[in-house]
């Protein structure tokens, strides 16, 4: 599926997963939970995660733990696609 086709179907979906003040690693089994079910998750980085770098950053670090490929950040939010 083309990174094209990824951002029209993430654009209708929920948030799911919210990266908070304990980082990326306390949210990474969810993760990889949710993206054994659905292939595509919406993450939002809140205030306290993103202290010291940026989201785009923070986004392709937790992908690339899940072994999963970020398809796009939009503000503070991520698609990441397994």
């Amino acid at each position: 599926m083309d990174t094209q086709e990824l951002k029209k179907r993430a654009h209708d979906l929920d948030v799911t997963v919210w990266v908070g003040k304990s980082g990326v690693d306390a949210v990474v089994d969810e993760l990889n939970d949710q993206l054994a079910n659905e292939n595509l998750v919406k993450v939002k980085f809140l205030r306290a995660a993103r202290v010291g770098d940026s989201t785009e950053s923070k986004a392709q670090a937790l992908a690339e733990e899940v072994n999963g490929t970020l398809v796009e950040t939009r503000g503070h939010t991520a698609v990441i696609h397994r």
